[in-house]
């Protein structure tokens, strides 16, 4: 199983960035931590940080072309008014968890609107760098369960 984790703008910046809100984890200490998780899980991880558009939408489109079966996303700031993530996102119809470490929810106003989640079979918000660990079972989890269904139409 391939998983894509995909990280927006200023996410290089973890550990220095707003600690109250980010944290002190660097984002190569993030790296590590989900790499390890993912190898204990048998998942084959890539992790990508981009701080421009354009190239977080090719990595999406790469995900497809490349046969990965699912996307976790931190779009950062591009979750609120990025239609072509949103559209990069329904184009490759990839099961996809958008996350977000900080609950931006609870931010201010302008931050409670998502884009990208429409594309998204769910969204985890506020837990942290654990959401992006969230995601990961989320999607292996969903996975496996369409393979059973789909194995179990072939059978019948």
């Amino acid at each position: 199983m391939k998983i894509l984790v995909i990280n927006g703008p200023n996410l290089n910046l973890l550990g220095t960035r707003e600690v109250g809100i980010y944290g002190n984890m660097t984002y190569k200490d993030l790296e590590n931590e989900l790499l390890n998780y993912a190898k204990d899980k048998n998942i084959e991880l890539r992790i990508v940080q981009k701080n421009i558009e354009g190239e977080l939408v090719e990595e999406i489109h790469k995900a497809y072309f490349e046969k990965y079966d699912g996307i976790v996303i931190n779009p950062a700031a591009y979750t609120h008014y990025s239609i072509a993530l949103l559209d990069a996102l329904k184009g490759v119809a990839l099961p996809c968890v958008e996350v977000h470490i900080s609950n931006i929810h609870k931010r201010e106003e302008f931050r409670h609107t998502s884009y990208t989640a429409k594309a998204c079979i769910g969204q985890i918000s506020g837990l942290g760098i654990d959401g992006y660990k969230y995601a990961i079972d989320f999607i292996k989890k969903q996975i496996i369960t369409d393979e059973n269904l789909a194995q179990s139409h072939k059978e019948h």
